[in-house]
């Protein structure tokens, strides 16, 4: 005589399916193009480096501009992990303060910049919706 199967295993069947649909929902997710790759990657193809700090709020802000695009962005992180202190090559660079813009014909613009304003100087444009 067979046992019809038990509750707990078909709640714990159920909880494995669910866990592989989200595992599978935040994997798509995240290879999904973004909605300014086209523009960010314009702007490192113009020579366009920003220069952050991973403990910066305006850096964070000016990143979250860009949402998932930001990864086609060309930064320069200018301080370690767990520290504050500007690193050489940001020194180096003569960065003054964060989030720093720097152009290929070596100009600058210092804290959060819109879309607009950096691709404006970098002869990028932005589709904004």
């Amino acid at each position: 005589m067979k046992h019809a199967p038990s509750s707990s295993w078909i709640l714990y069947v159920a909880a494995i399916l669910v866990v592989v649909g989200l595992v599978f929902f935040a994997v798509k997710q995240q290879s999904a193009p973004g909605e300014h790759d086209v523009y960010a990657q314009c702007l490192t193809d113009n020579g366009v480096k920003m220069f952050g700090a991973w403990w910066c709020p305006h850096c964070q802000q000016q990143k979250a501009l860009f949402g998932k695009s930001f990864k086609n962005i060309n930064y320069t992180e200018c301080s370690s992990p767990g520290s504050q202190e500007m690193n050489q090559t940001c020194k180096d660079a003569k960065i003054e303060g964060y989030p720093t813009w720097e152009f290929k014909d070596g100009s600058r613009l210092s804290g959060v910049q819109t879309l607009e304003e950096v691709g404006k100087k970098a002869e990028c444009s932005v589709n904004l919706k």
